[in-house]
């Protein structure tokens, strides 16, 4: 018999009650609905696995600093959520980072790093985007997003090393329909900023890289 039933009417409600409560805030929190800020994830964003394609390799020991060197662009002190990778290939290496700042605080971030030509917006959002690059942090791929975007090319000086550009097509196509690399001779970072909620931006940077990168962290050593 129930050991609800068993405790007399009211004992029994009472617990049947703090019970069925119990079990909704706790469904409610797995499947976080609550009002934190979740970085401009989405709501399936954490949940999208990594695509990892054969004979890739994630590196060890990528910190935002030492990615943020490469690319030639600083990550401001303020920032928040910093993330970074350096997936190698046969073909080329890819390095990545991602991190939030306030509105004010990106809008200021854009304007010391202008982007070649000026910036974009999406007309549609890519609803083919295998999740890979972004999906490692649990994020959406920029490009499958529209509303609230601007990209473009960031192309720092002489002190970062020689990407090899962006193999994901001309600048115009945000999706990677193309697999020409555009801008071989500039160092050229591909920008995203997502205006993810009335006062965050969440920054996505990719860059591409001959293999081999020779300035790979000591302590790295492939990961799958």
């Amino acid at each position: 018999m129930s050991k609800f039933l068993t405790e007399g009417p009211r004992t029994g409600r009472a617990r049947l009650v703090a019970w069925t409560v119990a079990v909704l805030a706790g469904s409610l929190a797995a499947a976080g609905c609550g009002d934190q800020d979740n970085g401009g994830r989405g709501t399936r964003g954490a949940d999208r696995e990594a695509e990892q394609p054969s004979g890739s390799t994630w590196a060890a020991g990528i910190t935002p600093e030492w990615m943020s060197k490469q690319m030639g662009l600083t990550v401001p002190a303020t920032a928040k959520s910093a993330e970074a990778a350096y997936e190698i290939t046969s073909r080329f290496d890819t390095g990545l980072l991602t991190f939030t700042l306030t509105s004010s605080e990106a809008e200021r971030y854009l304007k010391e790093n202008p982007p070649k030509g000026k910036w974009l917006r999406p007309t549609a959002a890519a609803t083919d985007a295998e999740p890979h690059d972004f999906a490692h942090f649990g994020l959406p791929e920029p490009e499958t997003v529209k509303d609230g975007v601007r990209y473009g090319h960031i192309c720092p000086g002489a002190d970062a090393p020689q990407a090899t550009g962006t193999p994901s097509g001309p600048s115009e196509d945000p999706f990677g329909s193309s697999d020409a690399y555009d801008m071989p001779d500039e160092r050229c970072v591909r920008l995203y900023a997502h205006e993810y909620s009335p006062d965050r931006t969440r920054v996505y940077l990719r860059a591409h890289y001959d293999p081999g990168l020779s300035d790979l962290p000591a302590s790295s050593s492939p990961l799958n």
